[in-house]
């Protein structure tokens, strides 16, 4: 046999080896639950205990009203979408504490200093990760809504009732999205209107668009009218605002660029002249006069960043 067959042969070998795995990653993904609601049924069995689970997991009661008595705090915890577990969270809030106070007390031997590193860390450092992901799962459900209230409009179009066409967003779509309105097919399910279910729906993420789908809701509920006409007049309006969001955000993609090179540039020339000069700043360093003109121009480049975020934010 010549060799070239033999080559052929190897190749077509290993190509059909690698179309193998990809087809069996993707039926084992497509076996898998869309949200993290089914999962949960699955689970439990139940669709009442489903929901006691998810709104513990929230940071939610057992009736749906926030748990926690910090009101801000806990709707940061339910808006971010993580599953809340209050010892697991002390425990790594009071690592981190220690870790700022270990670490700054080290570097500069000052009381003050660990102190304000300390709670850096441990509270304003979990905070802004909590903000952060707030935001970003907002983003994601404004781009799936739009999705969403299009399978509600064509459900009610074919004839089927309104929990029906809820519960089939929540059976269908991926999260956020799908575990939300699961939910509220739940409240439907188990005795809440459709106005109720939705307006804690709105009150959990805190979305403009979100709002927006709700105030129609509950406006067609006290005045009639064909919902799945209002619906998809909704879902073109929240198309186009999210055009509008992408326009902005290419707009304003040179000033954020400018802020985040300006910011980082001090920081990084810094560390390098640290690692390549280590004595670069090494007898003038303590002086009083540095430390004020460092924290002088650590306030300048503050105050300069929030100018620039207040140029470039835009909101839709």
């Amino acid at each position: 046999m010549p060799i070239e067959i033999i080559y052929v042969l190897i190749f077509g070998s290993g190509f059909l080896f690698v179309q193998a795995i990809f087809g069996l990653v993707r039926t084992a993904r497509s076996g898998h639950v869309v949200n993290q609601r089914l999962r949960v049924e699955a689970q439990t069995g139940s669709g009442r205990e489903a929901l006691t689970v998810m709104r513990k997991s929230r940071g939610l009661t057992e009736s749906g009203d926030f748990a926690l008595a910090v009101s801000w705090f806990n709707k940061l915890v339910t808006r971010s979408g993580l599953p809340f577990r209050a010892m697991e969270w002390a425990m790594i809030g009071v690592a981190l504490f220690l870790i700022g106070a270990v670490g700054a007390f080290f570097m500069t031997h000052n009381i003050m200093m660990t102190v304000l590193a300390s709670l850096f860390t441990g509270i304003v450092l979990p905070i802004f990760y909590l903000k952060r992901r707030a935001k970003k799962r907002s983003k994601h459900l404004s781009s799936q809504l739009t999705n969403a209230l299009e399978i509600i409009v064509r459900s009610l179009s074919a004839g089927h009732p309104v929990p029906s066409a809820v519960s089939l967003v929540g059976r269908e779509m991926p999260d956020p999205i799908g575990s939300e309105f699961g939910i509220v097919s739940y409240e439907i399910s188990y005795g809440s209107s459709l106005s109720q279910a939705v307006g804690r729906l709105s009150e959990r993420v805190a979305n403009p668009d979100i709002d927006l789908f709700a105030a129609t809701v509950r406006l067609q509920e006290r005045t009639g009218g064909n919902l799945a006409e209002l619906l998809s007049v909704i879902a073109g309006t929240v198309r186009e605002r999210q055009k509008m969001r992408l326009k902005i955000n290419a707009a304003s993609s040179e000033g954020r660029a400018s802020a985040m090179i300006l910011t980082s540039a001090p920081f990084i020339v810094a560390g390098v002249l640290q690692v390549m000069s280590p004595d670069f700043y090494g007898d003038v360093i303590h002086e009083r006069a540095i430390h004020i003109g460092l924290a002088g121009l650590f306030t300048w480049m503050v105050l300069g960043n929030l100018v620039m975020r207040k140029m470039i934010n835009f909101k839709v």
